[in-house]
């Protein structure tokens, strides 16, 4: 199964791993078919770190998110370039819509015996040269976050492809 987002500067093609992580995949899912994501931003880029969508709108508001999750970090998969991830805050199991695509190699967000990390659910499969271009774009301060781009990057549409 593969997640295709549209967004102003191209698309991006997400396969998913179901079996990997179970909860946060079936979350995904169901922000992408309820149109949760359409007219969300990437709110976060930081050069050779992390692209991060799912939670703002156009004027920087946070859309209003479900339940957390349970973090599945421990499902043996790595944060590495091109992986996409589930965003959390520092309670262990926060993560609810927003996610972010790796642009490095970035070990120390993965789960080990000292922290549990992200959980991957996916990985880009397309468009990673559309990643490269989101990485590259200038960032400043709005409405009092950091890194959030200066034009916004939107999220024009999600299709879930079975």
């Amino acid at each position: 199964m593969v997640v295709s987002i549209n967004t102003t500067f191209g698309r991006i093609t997400i396969e998913i791993f179901s079996d990997k992580a179970p909860s946060t995949v079936q979350n995904f899912l169901d922000y992408c078919k309820d149109g949760f994501y359409n007219g969300t931003i990437f709110s976060r880029v930081v050069q050779g770190f992390t692209i991060q969508g799912g939670g703002f709108d156009l004027d920087m508001k946070q859309k209003q998110p479900r339940a957390s999750i349970q973090n599945e970090s421990d499902n043996g998969l790595k944060n590495t370039r091109g992986t996409v991830a589930m965003a959390r805050t520092n309670e262990l199991h926060s993560a609810n819509s927003q996610f972010f695509i790796n642009l490095s190699d970035n070990d120390f967000l993965n789960f080990s015996d000292k922290s549990w990390g992200y959980c991957v659910f996916g990985r880009v499969v397309e468009g990673m040269e559309v990643i490269d271009q989101i990485a590259e774009v200038s960032t400043g301060s709005a409405h009092g976050y950091r890194d959030v781009p200066v034009n916004p990057i939107v999220v024009e549409s999600v299709a879930v492809i079975e």
